[in-house]
């Protein structure tokens, strides 16, 4: 089965790949533009003040979706690995060998690349600077990356690692997309509302601003465009 249009033709390859890089050109641009008009702090004021975060140590936003979060993804990250050795109903039965071990691979860079970039920024959390109760002051990741500036935190704040959690297993689309596109669709949206669910959950914490959450999606797309087209298209193929 193959991905169409709604006038039933085919989407070729090159097709494919200019909407893939057009959500990259879109996703930055909103990016730039979110960082220019500095509402990340303006959202994280909604949840916090002098006193903190309310929500940063609640069983709802800490417990179950925080540490639940990370146990829900290293599940689906067992699934992977067994489809890998056998294919399952649950994934899809149509897939050779090496589309399930792309799934698994490109998973598995996902959640490991994003947080080990995290590890290396500068850029702290919200609940490190001084008008949440913390030492630090606002600096803009780009300002961090760029011009070197420092906020006087502890920074290996950017991008967010727990979002991750979702995004990373946006490669999985890219493969379902190929023979089931209506399946690999569903499974977007899934991965994108739990995305999004778990960096809500980070940001009433003051984890993480909106940002970090966009951007870890924004990364995973990238990797998962790369990776697809390195191993899988070929010019003229039909998806």
């Amino acid at each position: 089965m193959s991905a169409v249009l709604p006038s039933g033709r085919a989407i070729t390859t090159s097709e494919q790949a200019r909407v893939d890089c057009l959500v990259l050109a879109w996703g930055m641009l909103l990016l730039l533009c979110w960082d220019q008009l500095g509402w990340d702090r303006d959202v994280s004021r909604w949840f916090g003040d002098a006193n903190g975060f309310v929500w940063r140590d609640a069983w709802l936003t800490s417990s179950l979706l925080h540490q639940g979060g990370r146990v829900l993804a290293w599940g689906a990250v067992a699934l992977l690995l067994v489809h890998g050795w056998r294919p399952l109903r649950l994934i899809s039965l149509e897939q050779d060998r090496r589309q399930r071990l792309f799934m698994l691979m490109a998973v598995l860079l996902c959640v490991v690349w994003v947080p080990t970039l995290k590890q290396f920024s500068a850029t702290s959390c919200p609940w490190d600077l001084q008008e949440f109760g913390g030492v630090a002051s606002y600096v803009s990741h780009w300002d961090a990356l760029f011009r070197g500036l420092r906020d006087g935190g502890p920074g290996r704040c950017f991008p967010s690692g727990h979002a991750v959690a979702a995004f990373g297993f946006i490669p999985v689309y890219f493969v379902l997309r190929r023979d089931a596109p209506q399946r690999a669709r569903h499974v977007l949206w899934v991965i994108v509302l739990m995305g999004l669910l778990f960096g809500t959950a980070q940001l009433v914490r003051g984890a993480h601003y909106v940002s970090h959450t966009l951007w870890s999606a924004w990364l995973c797309w990238l990797l998962a465009v790369c990776l697809d087209r390195t191993l899988f298209s070929r010019p003229g193929s039909r998806r």
